[in-house]
């Protein structure tokens, strides 16, 4: 039974009702997020699926569009879709895998080198977090990582 004081905020010793009331919090920071870098992104030409499929793209290492399907966790096809996109903007291109002439690997374009550090720009903003103070922003981060390594996949080139 959740126990919430008259303006309808938990009590401090109600764990389920604080936990639920956290989530939700979560959810609407989550979708603010969301919101902001889709706009950003649509400012930049991209499509929120496209600007992800750049970003997870090593400029340094070409891959097969079968590697970013697995990366993205969809459908070849849809990469095929995605990497056209990209293409046709310049930002990627198709070469012949050097070790096996019959896959093809994406390889990032200057421009979109250029692209993809927007994007990442744009992944990282943090204005909803401004009115934290440094010491808030620490604690925000430590309790999100505490929340999140139980059930996020750890990001790419993380060890």
């Amino acid at each position: 039974m959740s126990h919430r004081t008259g303006s309808g905020v938990p009590e401090p010793g109600d764990r389920s009702g604080l936990a639920g009331d956290a989530v939700r919090r979560m959810m609407h920071v989550a979708s603010a997020i969301r919101h902001h870098q889709d706009v950003e992104i649509a400012d930049l030409g991209l499509t929120p699926a496209a600007a992800r499929a750049l970003y997870e793209l090593d400029p340094d290492r070409p891959l097969p569009a079968r590697d970013l399907a697995e990366v993205l966790q969809c459908d070849r096809s849809n990469v095929t879709a995605l990497v056209d996109k990209l293409e046709q903007a310049g930002l990627v291109q198709r070469r012949v895998d050097p070790s096996d002439r019959r896959q093809k690997t994406l390889l990032v374009t200057d421009a979109g080198r250029r692209m993809r550090q927007r994007v990442h720009e744009v992944m990282s903003d943090s204005r909803l977090l401004a009115g934290l103070t440094t010491a808030e922003l620490g604690v925000l981060r430590d309790l999100v990582w505490k929340v999140s390594d139980g059930g996020c996949p750890p990001e790419r080139g993380a060890s």
